[in-house]
């Protein structure tokens, strides 16, 4: 059809300003026709000679989700959402609820649910395990990053993967019913039953989740803001993991205190994840938001957004 109007718009009309000058073709004669032509089209010139672009190009950037873990909160990802909204993405750390894995997963589930369009689902520890069953047959996730998180299997507990390798600080008891550097605090829960939930001690708290980084009272501070987790919440078996069929990323701490680095390995190869190490304590959102920046962007990247 382009041709039949290019066509039309080269035969001069009585009314046509002509052109003496010009040899007919002359590469300006070629742009002045292929301008008549866009026009009768009702396009622009520029849709024709620029290049097409590719449909990635255009996709609006995914959203994306920050989800923590234990003796945290959402305000630990300052660091990261600050760094992601400059270079232009939309972000949203929603509160884990921190009651029961399939309860959180539940909770994380229907909130993706509200976001429209493609999505980078991001965990970091025990909110590994929440995004791991939370994505779970969700099209709009494009793209899992654990942030010294947990990776379970099916049938597998965030208890049981931080027992199975050496090198963590949370016990020094390994027979101890409740790890030794945390606190049990019994609750009566809504239904009337006795619940329990664990803090990690203030004076535990530096070594564990920081690895001694930060400065003490900035630990402190941290330690006294922190939030529970239920003891049936790290105990609980995941379900289907997300992870065996949507491409995932893993930023493994070398100096986290908390889960021992050999299990963020194993589990991280276990995805079959893109992996990156960094020495870094377990709240590396913390002490390096750029580096867990780096790595959720190259998530989106390599996604085609």
């Amino acid at each position: 059809m382009l041709r039949s109007i290019r066509s039309r718009a080269e035969q001069p009309s009585p009314t046509a300003t002509p052109f003496p000058l010009e040899n007919p073709m002359s590469p300006r004669r070629s742009l002045i026709s292929t301008a008549l032509a866009v026009a009768a089209a009702g396009l622009t010139l520029s849709t024709v000679l620029a290049p097409a672009a590719s449909a990635a190009s255009h996709a609006p950037k995914p959203t994306v989700v920050l989800v923590h873990g234990a003796w945290a909160d959402s305000s630990g990802w300052s660091g990261v959402v600050t760094r992601l909204r400059k270079n232009g993405y939309s972000v949203v750390a929603p509160a884990n609820p921190l009651r029961s894995l399939s309860g959180d997963s539940a909770y994380l589930a229907d909130y993706l649910k509200t976001i429209g369009g493609p999505i980078v689902l991001v965990g970091h520890s025990y909110g590994g395990s929440v995004i791991t069953e939370a994505a779970t047959g969700n099209p709009d996730v494009k793209a899992l990053v654990y942030v010294a998180a947990f990776a379970p299997d099916s049938g597998e507990s965030a208890a049981a993967l931080s027992a199975k390798f050496p090198g963590t600080h949370l016990t020094d008891d390994p027979n101890a019913q409740v790890p030794t550097a945390l606190s049990a605090v019994p609750f009566t829960q809504a239904d009337g039953t006795a619940g329990v939930d664990l803090y990690l001690k203030p004076a535990k708290f530096r070594d564990v989740f920081l690895s001694n980084g930060l400065t003490a009272a900035d630990a402190a501070v941290l330690a006294a803001t922190q939030r529970p987790i239920a003891l049936q919440a790290l105990g609980e078996p995941s379900g289907t993991p997300a992870w065996k069929t949507i491409p995932s990323w893993y930023l493994v701490a070398k100096n986290d205190h908390a889960i021992p680095a050999a299990a963020e390995r194993f589990m991280a190869k276990r995805a079959h994840a893109h992996i990156t190490e960094t020495n870094a304590p377990h709240a590396v959102q913390l002490t390096d938001p750029g580096a867990v920046t780096h790595l959720i962007e190259n998530a989106a990247r390599t996604t085609g957004r």
